[in-house]
């Protein structure tokens, strides 16, 4: 049998842990899998003295994950830290320069510096692989690199945050609030203590900025994704949906136009029919549409330490059943230097149309004005619906709901801002696309 293969895993928290008991579980297995044994040498963590019911025996402990990758006598280097900066981005520098082997789980390291980092590993002829970075356990980043060779991407779309899912299926199933239903996900760890980066739609734009790199060659742009998260999102809006047949999700989407490449990450409307509707929890899930293949869905757990350690030690033992002198696959699906520039695409009609939801004061001539607004823009209107107030409540806003036909970005905007100027709006008026679905 070939040398074992040794690695060196840098971070020992829920992830990390989870992969060092399963390797040692299957240990056995693994080997017959992959011809080699997989043998863990070297760890690094903050803590030395806490107890994370592994067994260290036999494992060198750095306290510097960085000097792990440079001394270490491994031959990949495991990256479980988190965070674009140092010691993640300098320990994985150091570890691709000595010719080691990378497996990160790490989306923000890779949403900043993934081109650079994928030409490194080119030129030290190793691996960067990173399907734990995407949607957790679902095996999109292979599919897309590896069993998708060939295919036209046309559109990538999914629910690729497991919490901000989550608190819109509890929303929708029991009738609760937004910050009642993002309390209960953080009581039951599904949300962090400061939850702004997934319920603002960052984590989600990361991970749609690497699916887009590898569905359309471009280079990685973080930078250039239109972001909105679900914090505004009430119970009025998931109500007014369901009586529309839609449910509300928060997607990213990434598709090819013919003025360069769009990127977008916001709360949508999906019919209730359609396959992405009935995800639901925690659960992710990706569509792909392609030339070749057609259509595409990969569902399944978007994180938790097992389901991120089985994409971890899947990478890691693709590694293993590598052979010297065998061609890698270029880690971001073609060589850095061939990745194109990333062209943002110019605004387009959006072909779903959009939900428009106002609070508007019960006078007479409301209905024109707000007609009389969308058609200066040039939109055109599938229904308008005048909501009935709540049960027991004589007076107040009601509520009007929009809505358009494929429209413009711009152009609902500034029919919008022509509604507020009016001056019978109460609050903000809420505005959520509709995406139309292949399946429905």
């Amino acid at each position: 049998m070939t040398d074992a293969l040794k690695i060196g895993i840098a971070g020992l928290g829920t992830v990390g842990g989870a992969l060092f008991r399963a390797i040692t579980a299957r240990h056995n297995l693994l080997a017959d899998i992959c011809g080699r044994e997989i043998r863990i040498t070297a760890v690094s963590a903050r803590d030395r003295s806490r107890d994370r019911g592994i067994d260290l025996d036999g494992v060198i402990w750095f306290d510097d994950p960085v000097e792990m990758a440079r001394e270490a006598d491994i031959d990949v280097y495991v990256e479980l830290i988190g965070g674009d900066a140092d010691p993640a981005h300098a320990a994985v520098l150091a570890a691709l320069g000595r010719g080691r082997h990378v497996v990160t789980a790490n989306k923000a390291l890779l949403a900043k510096h993934g081109v650079a980092l994928a030409r490194l590993a080119e030129d030290n002829g190793v691996l960067l692989n990173f399907e734990a970075a995407v949607a957790g356990g679902i095996p999109v980043i292979k599919a897309m690199r590896e069993s998708l060779t060939g295919n036209s991407i046309q559109r990538i779309y999914g629910i690729l945050n497991g919490t901000c899912n989550y608190i819109l299926t509890r929303m929708q199933r029991e009738n609760m609030g937004f910050a009642e239903c993002l309390a209960e996900a953080q009581r039951l760890g599904y949300a962090e203590a400061d939850p702004a980066f997934d319920i603002e739609g960052n984590d989600t734009a990361h991970k749609l900025a690497i699916l887009t790199s590898l569905a359309f060659g471009s280079q990685i742009a973080a930078d250039e994704v239109y972001i909105e998260g679900i914090t505004n999102i009430s119970i009025d809006d998931i109500h007014a949906a369901d009586e529309l047949g839609y449910r509300i999700k928060l997607l990213g989407v990434a598709q090819r136009t013919a003025s360069g490449i769009e990127q977008r990450v916001h709360p949508t409307m999906v019919p209730k029919g359609s396959m992405i509707a009935q995800v639901e929890g925690v659960t992710n899930a990706v569509t792909i549409e392609a030339d070749i293949l057609g259509e595409l869905m990969l569902s399944g757990p978007g994180a938790g330490g097992d389901a991120t350690a089985s994409a971890v030690l899947g990478d890691v033992a693709d590694i293993a059943k590598s052979r010297p002198g065998h061609q890698h696959a270029p880690a971001l699906g073609r060589p850095a230097a061939k990745l194109e520039p990333y062209q943002r695409a110019r605004m387009r009609s959006h072909e779903g149309g959009y939900f428009i939801s106002l609070k508007v004061e019960d006078r007479a001539g409301v209905f024109a004005s707000i007609a009389a607004r969308m058609a200066e823009n040039d939109i055109s209107l599938e229904s308008i619906v005048q909501r009935a107030r709540p049960t027991g409540a004589a007076e107040g806003p009601q509520t009007v709901i929009l809505v358009t036909h494929a429209t413009t970005e711009s152009n609902v905007r500034a029919a919008v801002d022509g509604v507020k100027s009016e001056g019978y709006l109460s609050g903000e008026p809420q505005v959520i696309r509709i995406e139309r679905t292949r399946d429905n």
